[in-house]
């Protein structure tokens, strides 16, 4: 038998089969790299991000035209008239208003001021009868300024193509008798709501849905009154009212907004229900509206059978006044004091008004949108940006640019180019391929490829090392000692 060998002759021990073992692993390393490199790199193509602050700058000074043409019968009393009319409406508004004085009818965008043969403020349509008598620059400028220079309001929703509009009958507790058993809901809708989402079909595409339910519960007990037996409603009661753990307000699943409309029947132990003000008083009103969310307003019911059916009569003043929460809601400009018009529906100077402001909010959030964007590409450097992104920065850009030639275009026109730049620009800053390294910052890279690579590196790094201290001892002479 065999003594022992040479720990020198085994083959292991060779210093060139070893350090070609210790290569071979740092080769493989080093040709896996550009490979790692390739599937791991993110495409991140540039934006343009000159364009983008420059379209910025370029539409704050954003300006929709609206031609006032006023009778005859106006210049002939007073020749400056238009001018001092012009020259207050500019003075307030971003609006290129240009006012002349003119016979016949309207042309075209153009609205015409006709003399009213009553003392009256009438509208119809695109046309205005205004009293003679009435008629100083002040007050002539005053009128038109409400009508197409509507004040903002924190309460409207933002601009969205598409609606659902949901109307709900809530029974607070259908288990304390006198409950409402159904309304005739879809009467209502036909004579309060649709010629409004009619009218307004240039803007939104809605839908409009109702339920009832039978077991709506407040998150909170009204105040007790000692008058009357009543309850009331404070306040900040008011901004809680909504029940959202326990009310299913949404009947079906859609990305469209919502806008609520709930006709609350209060618990008969808790009636009449009322609306206080600041002070503790109750006041006259029955109904209130949540911002940017819906109205609501409260039936108390009178003493009557324990089951009840809410014909259209009945609804009619609950409808009336979810009709006045929708125009509301959806930023319909109110006509000023005194002006009544022949219809219903909101008038084409209402309507034209709500399309300039909604066109110039879309204009600004998308300038907004593609700021965002840009700023937030540039404060992540690995963050993605691909093909479909560029391309939806760049298509939001083309159609803020062809608006800045609106002159050539009618207020559809401007308003369906609008929405085609902020859906543009919001595609861009949510698509996935961005959202996904959004909240995953370089220290997470780090947390997950230390562990990995660490422990089979450092043994790979000190034996190179090891090797290379020997390999410099041996040309200098130094015996190595093996194993």
């Amino acid at each position: 038998m065999d003594g022992p060998r040479n720990p020198s002759t085994i083959f292991f021990q060779y210093e060139r089969i070893r350090r070609s073992i210790i290569a071979s692993y740092w080769i493989v390393i080093i040709l896996a790299i550009p490979l790692w490199w390739q599937t791991t790199s993110i495409e991140r193509l540039s934006l343009p991000s000159s364009e983008v602050y420059a379209q910025a700058e370029a539409h704050r000074g954003f300006q929709l035209p609206v031609r006032i043409i006023l009778d005859s019968e106006f210049t002939k009393r007073d020749n400056s008239l238009a001018l001092e009319v012009q020259t207050v409406l500019k003075d307030s508004s971003a609006l290129d208003i240009r006012v002349s004085g003119s016979s016949g009818r309207s042309e075209g965008d153009s609205y015409l001021v006709l003399p009213s043969e009553s003392q009256e403020i009438r509208v119809e349509g695109r046309e205005l009868f205004f009293p003679l008598e009435k008629a100083s620059a002040s007050v002539l400028a005053k009128t038109l300024a409400s009508f197409i220079l509507p004040d903002k309001d924190h309460r409207v929703v933002q601009y969205s193509p598409r609606y659902r509009l949901s109307f709900s009958l809530l029974n607070e507790d259908s288990s304390g008798g006198q409950v409402v058993e159904a309304w005739d809901a879809s009467n209502g809708i036909a004579r309060h709501i649709e010629p409004i989402t009619s009218a307004l079909s240039v803007l939104h595409n809605f839908t409009i849905e109702s339920q009832a339910q039978f077991y709506a519960p407040l998150a909170f007990e009204p105040l007790k009154l000692s008058e009357d037996e009543a309850y009331g409603l404070t306040p900040e009661q008011l901004t809680v009212f909504v029940n959202s753990a326990e009310w299913t307000l949404s009947s079906s699943s859609s990305n469209d907004p919502v806008l609520h409309f709930l006709l609350f029947v209060p618990s008969a132990s808790r009636r009449p229900l009322k609306i206080l003000n600041k002070e503790g008083k109750p006041t006259n009103s029955n109904s209130f509206l949540i911002p940017q969310w819906g109205g609501i307003v409260i039936a108390n019911l009178p003493e009557s059978p324990s089951k009840i059916r809410l014909s259209t009569d009945d609804l009619k003043s609950s409808f009336t006044t979810f009709s006045q929460q929708l125009l509301t809601l959806l930023g319909v400009p109110r006509l000023s004091s005194g002006a009544v018009r022949s219809r219903q529906q909101p008038t084409g100077w209402q309507i034209d008004a709500l399309l300039r402001y909604r066109a110039i909010e879309n204009v600004v959030r998308t300038s907004d949108t593609l700021r965002s964007t840009v700023s937030l590409v540039e404060q992540i450097p690995n963050m993605p940006v691909g093909e479909k992104v560029r391309n939806d920065v760049r298509d939001a850009l083309k159609a803020l640019k062809s608006l800045s030639s609106s002159s050539n275009m009618t207020l559809t026109g401007i308003l369906a180019t609008s929405r085609d730049a902020l859906t543009l620009s919001q595609k861009a800053f949510f698509h996935p391929g961005m959202l996904a390294l959004l909240y995953f910052p370089v220290e997470h890279k780090y947390a997950v490829y230390t562990p990995l690579f660490a422990s089979a590196i450092i043994p790979l790094v000190v034996a190179a090392m090891r090797e290379v201290v020997a390999w410099r001892k041996q040309r200098r002479g130094v015996q190595v000692p093996q194993g």
